[in-house]
């Protein structure tokens, strides 16, 4: 049963979310501000941190940013009502993996809470298959029917990168730092030509529909959306 923690200083928030995700099958667990939710962090094996913003003691920027450094593996999941494109960035720079506006639907909440479950449990492996595509990450390899190549290792881990979070939204930020390091110094631009390249390797033809596509999202940043 995974175990979720709600990070909010609403009591009523906490209640009603807690509501909706133990009828679900998950474990609630509360905290009302940061300090308090990273205490909790020690003690027990949270899967998945929903968390305000707006919060007395640590605000959830502060405990996002914190989250992420000392455990890099867990989904984070932003609940506030701050909806400006803004502050949107400002929780995906910081290492949030969804963001849901006041007032939501409790049930579209728990949709994201499943989705960031999902995504994580593919993030672990080390190999994705988009559609009929599998990339392998132990051999750089990848597979496509009966074909076989080996793309240049950076588009390679830019790919595997957007494909181990189906539908998640990575700022160029996010893609520089992750894929060519902290200490990159070049043109964050780089990133738009490799997404290019991507999209014209893996474009639609007339033997094949695509598996995938890669998504601009205008003043975020790219998601990569598996096709049906």
């Amino acid at each position: 049963m995974p175990t979720i923690m709600l990070v909010d200083d609403d009591p009523h928030i906490r209640e009603l979310i807690c509501l909706y995700v133990s009828n679900e099958g998950f474990h609630p667990i509360q905290a009302e501000n940061g300090a308090m939710a990273l205490k909790l962090m020690e003690q027990e094996i949270i899967d998945l941190v929903v968390l305000d913003i707006m919060m007395p003691v640590m605000d959830g920027w502060e405990l996002c940013a914190e989250l992420r450094r000392l455990y890099p593996d867990t989904p984070l999941l932003m609940v506030t009502a701050k909806g400006e494109t803004g502050q949107k960035i400002k929780g995906f720079d910081l290492g949030a993996d969804d963001y849901v506006v006041k007032p939501f639907e409790p049930l579209e909440l728990v949709a994201r809470i499943k989705a960031l479950l999902k995504r994580y449990k593919i993030a672990s492996s080390q190999s994705i298959q988009l559609g009929s595509i599998l990339l392998d990450r132990q051999s750089y390899k990848v597979r496509r029917g009966s074909e076989e190549f080996i793309l240049p290792p950076k588009e390679f881990e830019l790919l595997f990168k957007l494909g181990s979070y189906p539908g998640q939204i990575f700022t160029r930020e996010q893609l520089i730092e992750q894929i060519w390091g902290p200490h990159y110094t070049g043109d964050d631009r780089t990133v738009d030509v490799h997404i290019k390249r991507l999209r014209e390797r893996f474009s639609a033809n007339d033997q094949e529909p695509p598996s995938f596509h890669i998504a601009t999202v205008y003043g975020l940043g790219y998601r990569l959306v598996v096709e049906k």
